[in-house]
């Protein structure tokens, strides 16, 4: 029997069930493979005792239309950055992926499939440049994997945040407020675009096009006439003005090494009062409630093909590739080319300018 073993890494996000429930439904058509998880990506196969588990179809039964991951995931730690507290209470890191690799293949490991997004499919390629055999999948809410038209999780998000635009709408009229949707995508602006849109909020904010804040404003002041009116603004976590930066913050987390986005939303109220704004502003972070709660049938859907496109790449031996969804098929790229660039929002594109077509500003 060959074994895989299959890994969630990164944030969370819904469909990650799908993914792992479809590898193992395909596996087990072929009585020659053995699918295993490692908890919380690859550090269950660095921790002593291992913690890695089997699969088999009465673990996954019913999990696709569950939001998380059953395996469990984190953005800290991994085979190149391991945490080790020295004798002074500080902390360093060592790269314990040749340990973990020769583990693995005395295990009698054929093949890790390695769920995630950017930052993992990078391990991914490393891992295979190391001589382990690798396959990906890639998955974030925030759509911005250059190798793949969608990924899984996006569309929940985007609903999860349409939502939350059709709920601020009612509170904002009632007080003829501006409500300010703060929302996730690290430096893509695809959530919020989508949102917007959906939604029909008045502005929208995102990283690729930075924003003038009193061109905000103008959009704003045509929506208030006798000191009545209300307007939604969806802000992007990475959006930005044309003199200014993003909002960031260093973790003090061990082994986080990523930086913390957020806040925009309530630095967009201080700009858009000291420009003159008159009207009651109300801000609102969305949050982790994007990554939360259970897949829409879309994500289920992709997730589900590519964990069937995973496990057939395993099973032919195709390694060293991630699946991805392009031209509306489920095909495999390179992993040196999965890892390469951002899938951003172009100013340019039909998207935007279908955006600008009912009125919404992005500031520019």
């Amino acid at each position: 029997m060959k074994k895989v073993l299959v890994t969630t890494g990164g944030g969370d996000c819904p469909g990650l069930n799908a993914v792992i429930r479809a590898i193992v439904k395909r596996a087990a058509q072929t009585n020659d493979w053995e699918v295993y998880g490692s908890i919380e990506a690859f550090n269950g196969a660095l921790r002593t005792p291992k913690e890695i588990i089997r699969l088999n179809d009465q673990k996954v039964a019913g999990i696709h239309a569950k939001g998380g991951t059953i395996l469990k995931t984190t953005n800290k730690g991994g085979p190149f950055n391991w945490p080790v507290k020295q004798e002074d209470g500080s902390w360093t890191t060592e790269d314990r992926s040749d340990e973990m690799i020769d583990y693995l293949k005395s295990e009698g490991f054929e093949v890790v499939i390695n769920i995630g997004g950017d930052g993992s499919q990078k391990i991914s390629h490393q891992l295979q440049e190391k001589g382990l055999n690798v396959i990906g999948v890639p998955k974030t809410i925030d759509n911005d994997l250059s190798s793949t038209d969608y990924t899984f999780g996006f569309q929940t998000a985007v609903d999860i945040a349409t939502d939350a635009v059709d709920k601020l709408v009612t509170t904002a009229s009632s007080h003829h407020r501006l409500m300010i949707l703060e929302v996730m995508g690290r430096g893509a602006g695809w959530i919020a675009l989508h949102a917007a849109i959906a939604g029909g909020a008045e502005v929208c904010l995102i990283p690729e096009i930075p924003y003038d804040v009193n061109k905000v404003l103008e959009r704003l002041n045509k929506r208030y006439k006798d000191g009545r009116g209300f307007a939604i603004i969806v802000i992007a976590e990475g959006a930005k003005p044309r003199e200014g930066s993003v909002v960031t913050r260093e973790s003090d987390e061990v082994g986080y090494r990523n930086q913390r986005l957020g806040g925009v939303a309530y630095q967009l109220s201080d700009q858009l009062k000291s420009a003159g704004f008159e009207h009651d502003i109300r801000e609102m972070v969305l949050g982790h409630l994007q990554r939360g709660g259970k897949p829409e049938a879309f994500d289920r859907i992709l997730a589900t093909q590519f964990g069937v496109k995973a496990m057939e790449l395993a099973i032919n031996g195709e390694y060293g590739k991630m699946v991805s969804f392009i031209d509306q098929e489920i095909v495999a790229v390179p992993l040196s080319e999965a890892a390469k660039g951002n899938n951003l929002v172009d100013p340019n594109s039909f998207l935007v300018q279908t955006a600008k077509g009912v009125g919404i500003s992005f500031g520019d």
